[in-house]
């Protein structure tokens, strides 16, 4: 599903990550984790192909079903972004018009994504709103974006990313900024999401706890290099390197064995 190969990104002169490889399997989830300034969003970011500005990528490969995308110009991946790979990311509202209903948004997404009609369209959209577990999606889908909580938002943001039935979603520290709650549903909610769809999920959190609940295996990142990776369990119950230990410890206070040893 994603292959990414010896991928070196830099800004100018100034190589920030430096030959990050790992491998994503139909259905799996990894999860990316490392304190801020490791490296994982800039990968992620590059795999979505929308680097920050000034970033390049000036090594290795990033292939998705087997197809470089490392490369591909803004058309080449307005063809792949939605059906093949979707994000989510940290603040919704951000990703959101705020001039524009949720539902409208949605619409636009499928009538130019699915190329259904108006009438379809919107129906198709009150439907994948339900299925996020929105209360009243009729009603949901004719308000803005200011009208909603975060964890609506971010509801509403995954329905938009799942709408072109993409093979890999990417997660950005989808879940850091909502209540510990409302975090816990948001969750579950990508987890029947992955069963369902047979999604493939690429993590990104510095939360060694979701990371824990969510993913099949872990690749742990510091200062843009792969310091350790396996699997999740055996990653986090026996860490082989100091840098991933030193994370665990820190993370134990907050229920990490209690995930871990499930």
């Amino acid at each position: 599903m994603l292959s990414v190969d010896d991928l070196h990104l830099a800004a100018g002169p100034r190589e920030l990550v430096h030959g990050v490889s790992f491998t994503l399997t139909p259905g799996e989830a990894i999860g990316l984790v490392g304190e801020s300034g490791s490296g994982k969003t800039l990968t992620c970011r590059a795999i979505l192909g929308v680097p920050p500005p000034g970033v390049t990528v000036t090594g290795g490969t990033i292939a998705l079903a087997g197809e470089d995308v490392s490369r591909y110009t803004r058309r080449q991946w307005d063809r792949v972004r939605g059906t093949r790979v979707a994000a989510v990311f940290q603040d919704p509202a951000s990703y959101l018009n705020p001039s524009l209903t949720v539902g409208r948004q949605l619409d636009e997404v499928l009538r130019v994504k699915n190329g259904l009609s108006r009438r379809d369209a919107r129906a198709r959209a009150v439907e994948l709103f339900a299925s996020m577990g929105l209360h009243r999606p009729e009603h949901v889908h004719g308000q803005y974006p200011y009208e909603l909580s975060g964890g609506m938002l971010q509801r509403v943001l995954i329905a938009i990313a799942v709408s072109g039935d993409p093979d890999l979603l990417v997660a950005d520290e989808a879940t850091t900024a909502l209540d510990v709650t409302v975090q816990a549903e948001v969750l579950d909610l990508i987890a029947g999401l992955r069963e369902r769809r047979r999604l493939s999920l690429l993590l990104v959190s510095h939360d060694l706890a979701v990371v824990a609940q969510l993913c099949d295996r872990v690749v742990v990142l510091r200062d843009g290099r792969v310091v350790e990776s396996g699997p999740t369990r055996q990653v986090l119950d026996d860490p082989a390197d100091p840098y991933t230990r030193a994370l665990v410890a820190d993370h134990r206070e907050y229920g990490l064995d209690r995930l871990v040893t499930r």
